[in-house]
């Protein structure tokens, strides 16, 4: 399986957040088809803190055209919400997104709306420095 470009950063921004990963990929299974967010060389990771349980989608957003990113993601985002919850798997989905992504695309108009529409949560990281910056809720 392909990583995204940003797997490890993203891991050790979480790990560098106190988290703790279990798993990588967190596999899904369901009516015989395994899942493992991994459509468009992506991984899901899955991370504990403090009872909290979450599993990340990693998003790199370096497609010419971030509405074509933003269509994958949220398929991707409601895929596997709804595979957790079916699951009762007690994670809270995240899409993991590079800060300057979020500054430059997802905090326009159209995205948010996207986003709020479909209660997305995120979180934006910092690929250099390789740690969390916001969590969005």
């Amino acid at each position: 399986m392909a990583k995204d470009i940003y797997h490890k950063t993203v891991k050790t921004a979480l790990i560098k957040d106190g988290w703790t990963i279990t798993d990588d990929p967190l596999r899904l299974k369901f009516g015989g088809r395994m899942t493992y967010v991994d459509l468009g060389a992506e991984k899901l990771l899955a991370a504990e803190k403090q009872g909290q349980r979450i599993a990340i989608e990693i998003k790199s957003f370096l497609n010419p055209s971030p509405i074509k990113d933003l269509e994958q993601a949220l398929g991707q985002y409601i895929l596997y919400s709804q595979v957790l919850e079916t699951l009762k798997l007690n994670y809270q989905l995240y899409l993991a997104i590079p800060q300057k992504v979020f500054s430059d695309f997802l905090s326009e108009e159209l995205p948010q709306l996207i986003i709020n529409l479909n209660s997305l949560k995120l979180f934006t990281f910092h690929p250099e420095r390789e740690e969390v910056i916001q969590w969005i809720n």
